[in-house]
C-alpha cells in the first residue's frame, strides 16, 4: 500500500498541472500553494519559539478547532498558533480577515514525502493537532521522525470507514502515529479498541462549545433587528437547490413570516431564480437599504449565518438532501429548534439523530413532513418544549475544549 500511495502522489503532482490548464479549480488549487515554503520561512524567522500546529480540512473542522485554539492561547499566550487548510473553501474565507488566537493561516502542501518533511522542518511545531479526520501519511511520518507529539481531536469514527476494512492497515497506521486521540463519542472509543488503540479518551464534541460561544456573543445586526421588529422570522441556513424545492411552497404559504435565506454557495443566478420562483418581495442583503421591507432577505456573503440564528423563531438547515447536512448545532446553540432534510448517510451526522431523540431537531423527507413540523412549531406548547430541549442538550455537552486542553498540557510541556 505504501508503494501504491507513493505512486498515486507522484502521478498526481505531474498530472494536476496539466489538468490545471483546462480546469480552473485545479489551477487555483495549485496556484495558491505557490511560494508556500517561502511564506512559512518568513513567518518562523519573525516568530521564533514554541508553536502549535493545527491542521483542518476545511471550515467545518476549523470551527471544531476554534474552542481549543482559544483555550490554548489563553493558557499559553507565548505559543504561536498556525492553522493549515487543505481545501480552498476553508482557507479563503479564513484568510481574508484576522482570526482570534491564530498567528498564521496556510495551505498544507500535497503529501509528497519531500514536501511534508520540508513543511515540518520549517514550521518546527512544539505539538501538532489534527482535527477530525484529514490525516496525511508523509506529514505524520515527518512529525514522528522529528519526535513531535501529534494528536487527533474531535475524532468521530464509523464502522464503514477505511480504518476498519480488510484493506485498512495502511490507514490504521496513521492512527497509530497519534500520541493521543480525543473522540466526540463513546462509540468511537469502542471502534478504536477493536484496532487495539487504547490511547484515546471520549472528550466530547467541541462544536457545542463553539456554538454556545457564538450565542453568548453574536455579531450585532441592528438593521436586521429593526427590519424584523418582533415579527416571526425563519432563518434558512446553507440552502441547496434540493432544499429550496421544498421551502419555496412553504414560504409562499406563510405570508405572516419573514425569511432570511443564506445559500450554501454564493451563486447570484441561483438566488435570482429563487426570488423569481417565490414571487414575493425579496432583497439581497448587499443591495438592501434600511426602510425597505421585503418578506425575504437573501444573504449574499460569507460570515453572517452563525449569528443570524439569533433572530429565528425556528431554523431550517440545508444539505441533508445533497452532499451532506450542514451544522445544525449553530441554531440549537441559540435554543432554536431546527428542521433539516433527512441525511442520506445518517451515520456521518450523529448529531442529527440525537437532536431528534432530544426533541429539538426534526428531519423531513418531503413537503408533507416539512409542513407537519412547521405546524407543530407554531403551537406554543410544542415550541416551548423544543426550545427547552435545545438549551438543555447544548448545556449538557459543553466543556469538550477544556477537557482536551487539560489533557494536552499534561502530555507535553511547552518548549
Amino acid at each position: 500500500m505504501n508503494v501504491v500511495y507513493w505512486l498515486l502522489l507522484e502521478l498526481s503532482t505531474r498530472i494536476l498541472p496539466v489538468l490545471g490548464i483546462f480546469v480552473p479549480k485545479i489551477r487555483h488549487f495549485l496556484d495558491q500553494r505557490t511560494g508556500l515554503f517561502s511564506t512559512l520561512t518568513e513567518f518562523r524567522t519573525t516568530h521564533p519559539g514554541p508553536l502549535t500546529w493545527f491542521h483542518v480540512a476545511s471550515l467545518g473542522e476549523y470551527e471544531q478547532a476554534k474552542p481549543v485554539i482559544a483555550a490554548l492561547k489563553a493558557k499559553e499566550p507565548q505559543t504561536w498558533i498556525a492553522v493549515s487548510f487543505f481545501s480552498p473553501s476553508g482557507y479563503e474565507p479564513a484568510s481574508k480577515k484576522p482570526q482570534p488566537g491564530v498567528d498564521l493561516i496556510t495551505y498544507l502542501p500535497l503529501d509528497r514525502k519531500a514536501w511534508a518533511e520540508r513543511f515540518v522542518e520549517i514550521l518546527q511545531p512544539t505539538r501538532s493537532i489534527f482535527v477530525k479526520y484529514d490525516l496525511w501519511h508523509h506529514h505524520l511520518q515527518a512529525l514522528k521522525r522529528n519526535h513531535i507529539p501529534t494528536y487527533l481531536i474531535a475524532a468521530s469514527f464509523r464502522p464503514d470507514q477505511s480504518y476498519f476494512s480488510w484493506y485498512g492497515s495502511f490507514f490504521c497506521r496513521m492512527l497509530l502515529q497519534m500520541d493521543w486521540i480525543f473522540t466526540q463519542n463513546e462509540a468511537s472509543i469502542q471502534l478504536l479498541a477493536s484496532l487495539k488503540i487504547t490511547n484515546a479518551i471520549h472528550s466530547g464534541d467541541t462544536r457545542f462549545d463553539r456554538v454556545a460561544g457564538t450565542a453568548a456573543q453574536p455579531m450585532d445586526f441592528p438593521a436586521i433587528r429593526n427590519w424584523i421588529k418582533g415579527r416571526p422570522t425563519v432563518v434558512i441556513g446553507s440552502a441547496w437547490e434540493e432544499d429550496m424545492r421544498l421551502l419555496i411552497p412553504l414560504i409562499q404559504s406563510k405570508s405572516d413570516y419573514l425569511w432570511i435565506i443564506a445559500p450554501h454557495a454564493l451563486d447570484s443566478l441561483a438566488m435570482d431564480r429563487w426570488a423569481s420562483a417565490l414571487g414575493v418581495p425579496t432583497q439581497k442583503y448587499s443591495q438592501w437599504k434600511e426602510g425597505q421591507d421585503p418578506q425575504i432577505l437573501l444573504i449574499d456573503n460569507i460570515g453572517m449565518l452563525s449569528s443570524l440564528y439569533q433572530f429565528a423563531h425556528f431554523a431550517y438547515v440545508g444539505g441533508g438532501f445533497g452532499k451532506g447536512l450542514h451544522n445544525i448545532l449553530e441554531p440549537l446553540g441559540f435554543g432554536i429548534p431546527v428542521i433539516f432534510g433527512n441525511p442520506r448517510s445518517a451515520s456521518k451526522f450523529p448529531e442529527a439523530a440525537q437532536s431528534q431523540v432530544e426533541g429539538c431537531g426534526f428531519a423531513v423527507t418531503d413537503y408533507a413532513e416539512l409542513q407537519e413540523w412547521v405546524d407543530k412549531l407554531t403551537q406554543a406548547g410544542f415550541y416551548a418544549i423544543s426550545v427547552a430541549s435545545a438549551k438543555r442538550w447544548v448545556k449538557a455537552n459543553l466543556g469538550a475544549a477544556d477537557r482536551i486542553l487539560a489533557h494536552l498540557t499534561t502530555l507535553i510541556p511547552t518548549k
